[in-house]
């Protein structure tokens, strides 16, 4: 399983979507690691096996999202994933 967090430098939502992330996948236990990716992206997204866990972005390139991750959804595409089920 493949987790990452993109973010672009500066990105007020950054630190909290690492940290939500950090937490849920230790709430469940895995061992996997948490990739961090800065660049130009939307930010901050979540990326679990290459799916955005609040599915894609309204828009491309560097730029805030307004539906930030949540931690229903990093945990709902962490089990998934577990599962083997694409989301």
């Amino acid at each position: 399983m493949t987790v990452e967090v993109l973010y672009f430098a500066g990105c007020p939502h950054a630190a909290g979507a690492v940290a939500l992330v950090r937490d849920c996948v230790a709430r469940l236990g895995l061992a996997i690691d948490v990739v961090e990716r800065e660049g130009a992206y939307p930010s901050p997204s979540v990326r679990v096996d290459g799916r955005d866990v609040m599915g894609e972005p309204a828009t491309a390139g560097q730029s805030c999202r307004l539906d930030v991750p949540t931690e229903d959804r990093v945990i709902a595409a962490l089990r998934a994933a577990q599962r083997g089920e694409a989301r």
